[in-house]
């Protein structure tokens, strides 16, 4: 694939503090583009990373045609490391074929991804902690009114130095169930990574963090019984010495993290369960005392230990609000591979020299 590249003619790397980043709050010189039209993807290119051009009556504005994906890249010793791109890739088009939006090959994707990162190289912060997170996205590009499926797309790469994701960093969270509001359900758009379902948590999380709470513990939304995510992660916990975590259904998305976190437990002899965990198993776990670790999983955060659950009127701590000692053993072995001082024995590691 022949990538047309425009460089920019200056640099806002300087006017970036590397040393006290947010999240996605500021963004590389860059962005990969390519566009779809007449059944095929054309043009890739990369340019300075700035606005585009669209018209108001764009239908993805409208009908919500677009899905996106997440992932990072560190700086270590031996280079740059892109952490499972094969299974982000892979997602995306899971995310593509729900959506009704033609897939894109992994060798398209990579290089698209290789291109622009040794383009922008720089960005990739050297602080331990923090990273270059990566968002693809696909969107609609046709301009109608009326729900069909556009016959155009465009596909753009985006990057942004980023440090922890949320303001408590590697410390305990809190959470809240919320009776009323329903992330997803069934045969619904739950296990593809489009827009629809963070905007559906953004009311219950405003309303959980006016309470104290850090994100909403997600209950399916029929039953309002069965645990699904953790706010934007998959959410594990640890009882007796059995790890679970719920069965991906069509409502849950498939964490990349999430399945790194599986295969781990699995390595190191754990006793690991996909299947349905209710919100009351957990209560009565934590009451009996068998309730030992919850965490949260996902690209942005990693691991996010939960140090306290409410549902309805009772609240329960976890491990005296403390972060567990298996969530920081996962948490000390995950950042250990991203920053290549762990062996990388899964092969998960993508290396740009």
């Amino acid at each position: 694939m022949k990538i047309n590249i425009t460089k920019t003619h200056k640099s806002r790397i300087n006017e970036t503090d590397f040393e006290n980043l947010g999240f996605g709050e500021v963004f590389g010189d860059h962005m990969f583009s390519m566009e779809y039209k007449n059944g095929e993807w054309t043009s890739p290119q990369i340019v300075p990373f700035g606005k585009i051009d669209i018209l108001p009556s764009l239908c993805s504005l409208h009908y919500g045609q677009v899905v996106f994906e997440g992932l990072k890249a560190f700086y270590t010793k031996k280079g740059i490391n892109i952490f499972r791109p094969e299974k982000y890739h892979e997602r995306l088009n899971k995310s593509c074929s729900r959506l009704c939006i033609p897939e894109i090959d992994y060798e398209t994707f990579i290089e698209g991804l290789e291109e622009l990162l040794k383009l922008d190289r720089d960005w990739v912060p050297r602080k331990k902690g923090y990273s270059l997170y990566i968002r693809p996205f696909i969107f609609a590009t046709d301009n109608f009114l009326g729900v069909k499926i556009s016959k155009t797309y465009r596909f753009m790469i985006i990057t942004s130095p980023v440090g922890a994701y949320y303001k408590e960093g590697f410390n305990p969270i809190r959470l809240m169930t919320s009776g009323k509001y329903a992330r997803a359900v069934k045969g619904g758009l739950g296990a593809a990574k489009t827009p629809a379902n963070y905007a559906a948590s953004l009311l219950p999380a405003e309303e959980a963090k006016k309470e104290g709470f850090s994100q909403v513990l997600w209950l399916d939304g029929i039953e309002k019984k069965y645990i699904e995510e953790s706010g934007a992660m998959n959410a594990f916990f640890l009882i007796d010495n059995e790890l679970v975590t719920p069965s991906l259904e069509s409502s849950i998305l498939e964490g990349v993290t999430r399945n790194t976190v599986i295969n781990l437990a699995r390595e190191w002899g754990v006793d690991v369960r996909e299947r349905k965990i209710s919100i009351d198993e957990v209560l009565s776990a934590s009451d009996e005392g068998r309730l030992k670790e919850v965490f949260g999983t996902g690209t942005a955060a990693v691991i996010s230990p939960v140090g306290e659950i409410r549902h309805n009127d009772t609240l329960i701590t976890i491990n005296g609000g403390k972060t567990g000692a298996f969530s920081q053993r996962l948490f000390n072995e995950i950042t250990g591979i991203h920053y290549g001082e762990k062996d990388d024995k899964f092969g998960w590691c993508h290396w740009i020299k």
